[in-house]
Formats: C-alpha cells, sequence, structure tokens
C-alpha cells in the first residue's frame, strides 16, 4: 500500500509577494540601464583633452643630469581616467543593490497598504455563512476597483440573502400546502374506519373526498414542477405568436367563464417573440384561468389582447373583481401568496399561478407590469422580445370576438 505525503509549499506566491519582486525587479532593471547608458556617455561620448608634458629644458651645459628613471607621462591621464571609470562603476553598482533593498521593503510596505482592503474583504466573506448574510462588507477608501469589488460582492449578498429568504419561505408554504390536505385526508379516512356502522354509500363518499384531495395535490405538485422548471430558464428558443397561444388558451376556457356568467372579450393581434411555446401558453393559461377564478359572481368580465407596444410583442390580460389594494398587488406573485378574501372563498387556488406567470415572464427576459384597477380587478401586462415575423407561423390577426375593439397606441396599457 503507497503512502501518498502532500507537501505544502513553503512560501506562497501571495500577490503581495509578487508585487514586491515586480517593485524590486523595476527598480533593479532600470537602475542597471541607468548606470550602462551612464558608463557608456562618460566613457565614450565626453570629450577627453590630453595635456601636453613640457619640454625638458637643455641644462647640459651647467649640469649634470642624473641617471634616474623617467616617468612616461604620455600613459598617466588614460590610466588615471581608466580607474576613475572602475570606482564610478564599483560606487555605482553599490547604490544600485542598497536603492534595490529599500524599494523592495518600500514596495512591501506599500503594497501591504494597498491589499489591505482585500484582506478584509477576505476575513468577511470567511465569516458570512447561511445565519448571517445579513452581514455586509464595510470597506472605506476612495472609490475605486476596490470599491467597486466591494460594491458588486455586497450586491451578490443582497440577492443571496434574498433568495435564501425565498427559498426558506416557499419551502414552509409548500411543506403547509401538502401537509394540510395529507392530515385531513388521514382524519377523515381514520374517522370513518373507526365507526363500526359506517355504510357502504359513506364509504364511497369518503373516497370521493380523499379522491378530490389527491387530485387537488397533484395539481400543486404539478405546479411545482412548472414553477421549478420556468426557474431553471430556457434551453431552446423557438419562433412564435402570442395570439395563437392565446386562442389555444382561450378555446378551453370560454366555456368555463360562461359558467360563471363572465363576459370575455378577446381581441388578438399578431405578436411575435421566441421563447418556449409550453410555458408561454401556461402563463396565458394561468393568467386567464387567475382572472376567471378571481372575479365577480354576475356582470363581470375578462379582456385579453395581444399585439405590440412601442414595438414589442405584448399581452394584455384584465378583469373585474374585488378592489386589491395597490400594496399588495407585487406580493400576488410570490408563491402561495393569496388575498384574504380568496382565502375563505370556494374559488380559491394553489397561490402558484401568478408566480409561475413571473417566473416564466423572467425566464424569457420579460417585462411584467401588474396594476389594480380603481374599480375592482387586475391588469396584467407582459411584453416580451422582438422577433423576425418571418419565423411567426401563425396568421397576421386572429378575432376571437369581434364584439371588443381596442385602439392602437399608448392608451392599450389602460386595457
Amino acid at each position: 500500500m503507497r503512502t501518498l505525503f502532500l507537501t505544502r509549499p513553503i512560501a506562497r506566491w501571495t500577490v503581495r509577494l509578487r508585487l514586491t519582486l515586480l517593485y524590486g525587479g523595476l527598480v533593479l532593471g532600470t537602475g542597471a540601464l541607468l548606470l550602462g547608458l551612464t558608463y557608456v556617455l562618460m566613457d565614450h561620448v565626453l570629450p577627453f583633452i590630453q595635456v601636453e608634458p613640457p619640454a625638458r629644458p637643455n641644462l647640459r651645459d651647467t649640469i649634470t643630469p642624473p641617471t634616474l628613471p623617467m616617468p612616461d607621462l604620455q600613459d598617466g591621464p588614460a590610466q588615471q581616467r581608466a580607474e576613475d571609470m572602475r570606482q564610478f562603476l564599483t560606487a555605482s553598482a553599490l547604490a544600485l543593490v542598497v536603492m534595490t533593498f529599500v524599494s523592495a521593503g518600500l514596495g512591501w510596505a506599500v503594497a501591504g497598504r494597498v491589499l489591505r482592503p482585500l484582506r478584509t474583504i477576505i476575513t468577511t466573506a470567511r465569516d458570512i455563512t447561511v445565519r448571517y448574510l445579513h452581514r455586509r462588507l464595510d470597506v472605506r477608501g476612495p472609490d475605486d476597483e476596490i470599491k467597486d469589488l466591494t460594491d458588486t460582492i455586497n450586491g451578490l449578498l443582497d440577492r443571496l440573502e434574498a433568495a435564501f429568504e425565498a427559498q426558506q419561505a416557499f419551502v414552509a408554504n409548500a411543506s403547509h400546502e401538502l401537509r394540510t390536505p395529507l392530515t385531513f385526508e388521514r382524519s377523515l379516512l381514520e374517522i370513518t374506519l373507526a365507526d363500526p356502522d359506517v355504510s357502504a354509500q359513506d364509504l364511497r363518499a369518503v373516497c370521493e373526498r380523499v379522491l378530490a384531495g389527491n387530485q387537488s395535490q397533484e395539481r400543486v405538485i404539478e405546479a411545482l414542477l412548472t414553477l421549478a422548471r420556468s426557474q431553471r430558464g430556457l434551453d431552446q428558443l423557438h419562433g412564435l405568436d402570442l395570439a395563437k397561444a392565446a386562442a389555444t388558451v382561450l378555446g378551453s376556457t370560454r366555456e368555463h367563464a360562461a359558467a360563471r356568467g363572465l363576459r370575455l372579450e378577446t381581441r388578438l393581434d399578431e405578436a411575435c417573440t421566441s421563447g418556449d411555446p409550453t410555458l408561454v401558453e401556461r402563463l396565458v393559461a394561468n393568467l386567464v384561468d387567475n382572472a376567471v377564478r378571481h372575479n365577480t359572481a354576475e356582470g363581470g368580465w375578462v379582456r385579453v389582447r395581444t399585439g405590440l407596444d412601442a414595438g414589442r410583442p405584448t399581452l394584455w390580460v384584465s378583469n373585474s373583481g374585488p378592489v386589491i389594494p395597490a400594496d399588495q398587488v407585487g406580493s400576488l406573485f410570490e408563491p402561495f401568496r393569496r388575498l384574504v378574501t380568496a382565502r375563505t372563498g370556494q374559488e380559491g387556488g394553489s397561490g402558484l399561478g401568478l408566480s409561475i406567470v413571473a417566473a416564466i415572464a423572467a425566464a424569457h427576459d420579460s417585462q411584467l407590469d401588474a396594476r389594480a384597477l380603481p374599480e375592482g380587478g387586475l391588469r396584467v401586462r407582459i411584453s416580451f422580445g422582438v422577433e423576425e415575423p418571418r419565423n411567426c407561423a401563425s396568421p397576421r390577426s386572429v378575432e376571437t370576438e369581434p364584439e371588443m375593439r381596442l385602439g392602437r397606441g399608448r392608451h392599450q396599457a389602460e386595457v
């Protein structure tokens, strides 16, 4: 059996060490270049004037010259110049070495000062966990790249905190939505089985109620799967027409709306876009179902329209209904959020319809605008991306109900 020993490097090549070596190397290189240029200039460029020695006096007649050796005055200045250049080179080299060490020390100190905010960021980021996502990086200083990095990380932490809170709320709500019917069904079965005199008709009624509850749970689970698929994003994009998708949905919704005494008013003009046709149809179906379900008992209306708004393919769905507080409109698109009036009614849904709409719209990079109508009800507008008309296979205009004709222009948003 072989044992592998993993050795940790003795010295890490940290950013501070690399910056220090870079500063020192730059000083050493530029200093050596400056020294070389100075030496070349002093040796070859600067003029050197030789001084001629004076002529020997003629003293033969008066004094007998000594027989001492006379130095060669012609080679003296050249030797002195070479010696001076050698001393200059030696002193400059020593000064360069000293300045290199001094610059390395200064570089180490400056690099530490510059990288201090990064160490603060690293220390704080290591301490941030799921339980402490509310903490943020507090790095003060000039408005530079490090400040931009801090703001970016803080923004990322904001999004992570919001995502974790939404996930926790979603899990809690989903558990409640699934556990409550199961508890009810179990209690219903236990009470029925505990009665020794229960009849076959009572058992059949209990089974039908359990089956209805099971179907409701199945719809909730299907909605959860659709929501997860929408939040995952789109794998492929296909050309589609919002008018065709709306016409498909309205074909199966008209009878439901008529049974509730609602007036369905539609105007479907060509609106070519790109996306997932199945998810877009589910988006339209959820909006229309929500408009039909949360409406007035009699004399209500539902309006569905497709077309172009400022050049963008747009879907409008509006309906009459109870008055919705303006500050609660945004919460309707959160999972398992319902109005108080809808929670006590018999037509309450799973609480996932509009959250699926928001997820599908976000997956298609669409703009979703929802506003409460003053007289009651809700108006939802979703603007998709523009698609080339040649990729739109639907007819130019599909009118399913000519009784309502809406004008074009900016007032389209007032549907």
